[in-house]
Parts: C-alpha cells; sequence; structure tokens
C-alpha cells in the first residue's frame, strides 16, 4: 500500500534524488505498481506523512509466500526417476488433505505403521513420536496410515483422527489418510511391502522398517514396542548407513 503526501522523495539511479509532486505521483506510483513483478526491482517506499519527505534505497520487491506447511510436495523429474519403485506412490495427508509423494523421503530410513486410536497398542503413539524427534536429524522418518481393517479399532474421519494424534500423544511425524492395510488390493505401498517381505499386518502397529535405498525391508509384529532393542538397534544400524546419495 502506497500513503502519497505532496512530495514524494525516490532514485532514478544512485545519489540522484527527484520529487513528483500531485497527480504525477500518484501516476508515476500506480505505473509502479501495474509495472512490478517477482522478479523487478523497485523502490521500497516507506510511509509518507503530509508535509514529510521519506524514502528508501531501490532493493528487490519481497513478495509473500504462502506456507511451506500449506504447499503440496511437488518432485522434481531427476527425483522421481531416482525415487525407488516403493515409494512411488502418492498419498493425501491426513491433516491437509494434500496429496504428496513418498519420493519425498527418499534417502531417508522408514518406519511405516498402520495405526488406530481405539486398539491395545494405541499408546505406541508414544514411543514412535519419541523414536522421530530422537532420530529425525539422522534420517529417520516415522510414516503413519490409520486403518480400520483390524477389529474396527479406526473408525473416524480424518479430522478426528488427526486431533486424537495431536491432542493426545503431540503427534508430529508425517500420517497420511485413512487407508486399508489389510486389503492389499487397496493400498499399493502395503501390497508391495507384504510381497517383498512375504509377511502381512495381522493387526494394528505392525512395522516395516525400510533402509535408505528403498530395498531392504525388515518387518515386526504389532507388538515389538517402538523403543525395543531389536526396533532402535536396526534403526541406529541403517541410519549410520549414509551412501553418498542420502539427502537425510
Amino acid at each position: 500500500m502506497f500513503y502519497l503526501s505532496k512530495t514524494i522523495v525516490g532514485f532514478d539511479h544512485p545519489g540522484r534524488v527527484h520529487r513528483i509532486r500531485g497527480a504525477l505521483a500518484a501516476a508515476a506510483l500506480a505505473v509502479v505498481a501495474l509495472a512490478v513483478t517477482p522478479a523487478a526491482t523497485a523502490v521500497a517506499t516507506t510511509r509518507l506523512l503530509d508535509g514529510d519527505e521519506i524514502a528508501a534505497a531501490p532493493g528487490p520487491l519481497a513478495l509473500p509466500h504462502p506456507p511451506a506447511s500449506e504447499a503440496p510436495v511437488l518432485v522434481a523429474a531427476a527425483d522421481a526417476a531416482a525415487c525407488p519403485p516403493l515409494l512411488r506412490h502418492t498419498f493425501n495427508r491426513l491433516q491437509t488433505g494434500e496429496p504428496q509423494s513418498l519420493c519425498q523421503f527418499q534417502g531417508k530410513v522408514l518406519l511405516i505403521v498402520n495405526t488406530a486410536s481405539y486398539c491395545g497398542y494405541t499408546h505406541q503413539y508414544e514411543g514412535l513420536e519419541a523414536l522421530y524427534r530422537k532420530y529425525r536429524d539422522r534420517g529417520l522418518v516415522v510414516v503413519g496410515f490409520p486403518s480400520n481393517d483390524f477389529g474396527s479399532q479406526e473408525p473416524g474421519s480424518n479430522a478426528e483422527i488427526a486431533e486424537f494424534c495431536r491432542t493426545t500423544y503431540g503427534v508430529e511425524f508425517p500420517m497420511f489418510e485413512k487407508t486399508t492395510a489389510g486389503k492389499l488390493d487397496t493400498n499399493p505401498l502395503y501390497s508391495a511391502l507384504g510381497a517383498r517381505t512375504g509377511t502381512r499386518p495381522k493387526w494394528n502397529f505392525h512395522k516395516y522398517v525400510v533402509d535408505r535405498s528403498g530395498t531392504r525391508i525388515t518387518s515386526f509384529a504389532s507388538d515389538v514396542e517402538p523403543g525395543s532393542a531389536n526396533l532402535t538397534h536396526l534403526l541406529e544400524r541403517l541410519l549410520a548407513d549414509r551412501p553418498a546419495t542420502a539427502k537425510g
């Protein structure tokens, strides 16, 4: 927003000051406003009060950007080509409904879990979040897929599930919309995980650990707690394996 006064001070080149008065000031500012593009360089004008003469030096015009959390994750063509086949799937985020490609996690160690809000293992959310916060800076991503397949223990809507996870366990790790982990023809990721390991989820909170290359997968049953020695030792070993292409 521009504030006009009797005198506007600007710069037509370094070191030269010009004054535009009255109607000419309004016309000049209108032209500047119409001509501005994100890459343009324009005069950064501060508020001008009646009788004052204030100007700022020319510089890049900063335009607002949408918050990163609201923007869909786009995968560049080169990254998509390098993405392991296991991750070449797109799902909607639980909290926003925005489609996101799992290729964004390539080069990371993944802990993929089918979750439920009313299960005897629901308390594992706490341990999963603890793992995520402890190891995410080293390249671990916990990925949650709510499912109502086992015991009908996830009956709520996506919004209800998201609110439960946030308020009860402070979940920050990525979660996707409610899916089907038991009917493998519905979720292509779980179909691939089952085929590659020979093990399919039999209950909520079954765990798959995927290495940075997206090729080595280890399966853990529902009763294996997130803080168990077998699981954490495997995560530590895989996180220590940092190939040159790893991004985490």
